[in-house]
């Protein structure tokens, strides 16, 4: 059976993947942990111990490392890769570590794809979605659905494209239950874990997100300064509770930036109020930066 695809990391990701597809023989695949070569072997992938050997003449690869591996990978496997391979990397890393990366395969002759896994990979196995952006990603996505890939998308033709938009939604989803988290712990310190989740079920009501951000940056605009010294007030409370207040403290700070502005009738529309705060106001971190 012709080899279809190389796996550089075959660790949750790759294994899942592998196992979902039954790609068997159709696969290499090569991890710098001698360890995963038992899991290769059960699902007769044929493993590659060094990289050179797994690199040359593979049609496509899909790099599956960590983050902080994303770009040595890339740049090592640039220096083997074949003319007109697909270099796939779904790491979850920055554009600006993608765009790197596609540099070096670029002048190796490779073809790079960004791909930005949008799910966990288990439960989703195949069916998690992908989004996809570089000059070849429609060739990825045929390549990709022929894998058993079921949910791909491109997103566009420009490398960083894809990994911006997992990035920036990683904001609010990581950060969502990083202040699930600060909430939570300062509740049942208190002991008032119970009445606190009541009291969000009676005030959250669903809306679509572009209601909700509107709708949000509209009380920053307005009553941001009187906000920021009532999360002064909390922080306070979770000091005195000792259960921590890092994602409140960064609230107060961006509540007063935008009270700051003194904007007491909002502009129409989020693009509109985007453009307000984005014009005068420096992001919180920023400062001590430059």
């Amino acid at each position: 059976m012709t080899t279809d695809i190389l796996l550089i990391g075959f660790g949750e990701a790759g294994s899942t993947f592998a196992a979902a597809g039954a790609w068997g023989a159709r696969a290499l695949a090569h991890d710098r942990d001698p360890a995963r070569a038992s899991v290769m072997a059960q699902m007769d992938v044929a493993c590659r111990d060094r990289l050179d050997d797994a690199v040359r003449g593979a049609p496509m690869i899909l790099s599956l490392v960590t983050a902080d591996q994303a770009l040595a990978v890339a740049r090592d496997a640039a220096a083997l890769i074949a003319p007109g391979t697909l270099f796939c990397d779904m790491n979850s890393v920055a554009p600006q570590t993608k765009q790197a990366a596609a540099a070096l395969v670029e002048a190796a002759g490779g073809h790079y794809v960004d791909v930005a896994v949008m799910a966990p990979v288990d439960p989703a196995r195949l069916n998690v979605p992908l989004l996809l952006s570089g000059a070849r990603a429609g060739d990825a996505e045929a390549r990709l659905h022929a894998l058993g890939f079921a949910k791909t998308r491109v997103v566009g033709a420009d490398v960083g494209r894809a990994s911006s938009i997992k990035m920036i939604r990683s904001v609010m989803v990581k950060g969502i239950e990083a202040l699930t988290a600060e909430c939570v712990l300062a509740a049942a310190a208190a002991d008032v874990l119970d009445e606190v989740l009541a009291s969000l079920d009676a005030s959250e009501k669903a809306k679509p997100w572009d209601v909700r951000a509107d709708y949000n940056l509209d009380r920053m605009l307005v009553h941001g300064t009187r906000r920021a010294a009532e999360m002064e007030e909390v922080v306070k409370t979770l000091d005195g509770l000792g259960t921590g207040a890092a994602m409140t403290r960064g609230t107060v700070a961006r509540q007063a930036a935008i009270g700051a502005l003194g904007v007491k009738a909002p502009p129409e529309g989020l693009d509109a109020k985007i453009g307000v705060i984005s014009s005068s106001v420096v992001p919180a971190g920023r400062e001590a930066a430059e």
